[in-house]
């Protein structure tokens, strides 16, 4: 055939070459040949793509702890040399500031726990055929959990379990189950069908399409789930002093009812780097444990 068959950007489709004026294609080698050495390419490229993509992440992930440990220390500074009086010494003394923030912690570390070996085996039985017609049910009672007002839900549960930290943590629970749960769901509902096909088709047993396939393509939207969950954790940590079960909550109940500024603003400055350290170990966690293979550019 004479003429040619250029692609606009002026290359030879892969294994199509030329020799006085007429285009011919060539057998299967050259054609593997031709596409090797493109990929060779386009290799380089794609590196420094990913290169990019890995500076600007650890940039941002610096950055936070940074500006935290700046306000922090400032925060320090200012209490060194304010003038508290006697009330506000009593309430900043003895420990109690560390003992609170151990105490929120302890809550978020453990209520978020509870809420992963709950919501995320629950999300995933719900995508098992057996048990799909059962997803409206646990989405609107997860629902519920979360509309419910987080203080109206504590008080419920203090009338019905009594004054504690167990209280306060089933509360803090129930709260943050939907992000994860519904991350999880939507997350393994995205795979792609052909892809869960094929590893079935090469004798892959359903738990192993599940550990190897199914939930490292979901990886990326459920660690978003747990994220939100973790910052919902801390921030609704604050109310279970409410319930009796401390945390950070003490410092800032006890600042707004004896109107004591410092009091108060150390409680909500804890608080708020609590939650954006949390955050940013969250965001950690989804750059070390996305898997390689779902990089864009890849």
């Amino acid at each position: 055939m004479s003429g040619s068959s250029r692609s606009p950007g002026g290359r030879r489709p892969g294994g199509e070459h030329e020799a006085g004026g007429v285009a011919f294609r060539a057998d299967a080698g050259d054609v593997a040949a031709d596409e090797a050495e493109h990929e060779a390419e386009r290799e380089p490229q794609r590196a420094s793509t990913q290169a990019a993509q890995l500076r600007v992440g650890w940039r941002k992930l610096t950055f936070l702890p940074v500006a935290v440990i700046a306000v922090l220390l400032a925060t320090w500074l200012w209490f060194r040399q304010a003038d508290l009086d006697a009330l506000s010494r009593n309430a900043l003394s003895n420990g109690q500031v560390t003992k609170a923030l151990w105490q929120h912690v302890q809550l978020t570390v453990i209520s978020t726990f509870f809420v992963l070996i709950i919501a995320i085996p629950l999300g995933i039985l719900l995508t098992r055929r057996m048990f799909r017609k059962a997803t409206p049910v646990a989405m609107a009672l997860a629902n519920m959990g979360q509309a419910t007002p987080a203080i109206g839900l504590l008080a419920l549960l203090v009338i019905w379990l009594g004054i504690g930290r167990r209280a306060a943590l089933i509360g803090i629970i129930i709260y943050a189950v939907l992000p994860v749960l519904s991350n999880t769901i939507a997350g393994l509902k995205a795979n792609d069908p052909t892809l869960l096909e094929a590893a079935r088709g090469i004798g892959m047993s359903p738990l192993g399409v599940l550990t190897r396939v199914e939930l490292p393509l979901a990886v990326p939207l459920i660690l978003a789930g747990v994220r939100t969950a973790l910052v919902l954790n801390v921030g609704t940590a604050t109310l279970a002093t409410f319930g009796g079960g401390g945390g950070l909550g003490v410092l800032i109940t006890t600042g707004i009812t004896s109107q004591r500024m410092p009091v108060l603003v150390l409680g909500s400055i804890l608080t708020v780097a609590l939650a954006l350290l949390v955050d940013w170990l969250a965001s950690l966690a989804e750059l070390l444990l996305r898997p390689r293979g779902l990089e864009v550019g890849t």
